[in-house]
């Protein structure tokens, strides 16, 4: 969302595009916020004033929207721009040249993990501790002969992840400005909490969700809107033996990943940006 320092002009339109279908419970849904900002409710609600339109992925969002953010102003369920690269006619190229600029192996497949950041785990505002909980040496150990890993930590998370001696298998794309983009190059995503899984379920890959700190998360952190054993593609591992091996494997179950697109991402098309500027544009004229 906007900066604290940002204030609306007369005549301006805004859209709040987000971030992603939400899984964990957000601003005024939570009982106690655990964040870096004590006055993070207080700030979110002036901001949200601001906005003219909010852009929705689906149903549950627009819902859930509503909400959290309590929110009464104008939204567009159109599905997210951002995801509008995953439909490409070009979508190959663009994998195929990123690739080639990250110098990934033409013989190795790709495991995306994108892990999100703890609420309780801080250094101040917006800077979050990080301490990776998946041991990539033992992932290394296990399919460095099949797959290479592509680490993408949340733009929040201020602690550099030393990946010394893992060159060649680890490639950390944290930096990388556009997700979306390294979506098209991951054969598989590995995430726990976050959103990401609902966008790259489009591209209908395996998705598994290392959740170690599952009982944690859900009741003194955030909660959940969703079912969290039935409602997300794919299985919940707490140890990463057990995941590593059905990767190894090529355990997963399909079958999830089309009723979920079915209900969460039923408006993605590749032309949610096209009816986002169309609305703008009306909006201004």
């Amino acid at each position: 969302r906007q900066p604290l320092w940002y204030r609306k002009r007369e005549g301006q339109v805004f859209v709040e595009t987000w971030h992603g279908t939400p899984l964990k419970r957000l601003v005024f849904d939570q009982e106690e916020v655990t964040s870096a900002s004590p006055k993070y409710k207080q700030q979110f609600y002036r901001q949200r004033q601001e906005w003219d339109y909010l852009v929705s992925a689906n149903p549950f969002s627009t819902k859930t929207f509503r909400s959290c953010f309590m929110y009464e102003g104008k939204m567009l369920e159109y599905g997210y721009p951002r995801n509008d690269i995953l439909y490409w006619p070009n979508k190959d190229q663009i994998a195929k040249d990123l690739r080639e600029k990250l110098g990934i192996p033409k013989d190795k497949k790709t495991i995306l993990y994108a892990p999100t950041w703890r609420d309780d785990e801080h250094y101040g505002k917006g800077e979050y501790k990080f301490t990776l909980a998946l041991d990539l040496k033992l992932m290394m150990e296990k399919l460095s002969d099949e797959y290479v890993v592509l680490l993408r930590t949340h733009h929040y998370i201020a602690d550099n992840i030393d990946t010394t001696g893992l060159e060649g298998f680890v490639y950390n794309l944290s930096k990388y400005d556009d997700i979306s983009e390294i979506y098209l190059i991951s054969d598989i995503c590995i995430t726990d909490y976050s959103s990401v899984f609902f966008d790259y379920a489009i591209l209908k890959r395996p998705i598994y969700f290392y959740m170690y700190d599952l009982k944690e998360y859900a009741t003194d952190l955030r909660g959940f809107y969703l079912d969290i054993h039935k409602d997300i593609p794919g299985q919940i591992y707490m140890d990463e033996e057990s995941m590593l091996k059905d990767i190894k494997n090529e355990v997963y179950d399909y079958s999830k990943l089309e009723e979920f697109n079915a209900y969460f991402n039923n408006h993605e098309d590749g032309n949610a940006s096209k009816r986002v500027v169309d609305i703008l544009c009306k909006a201004v004229q």
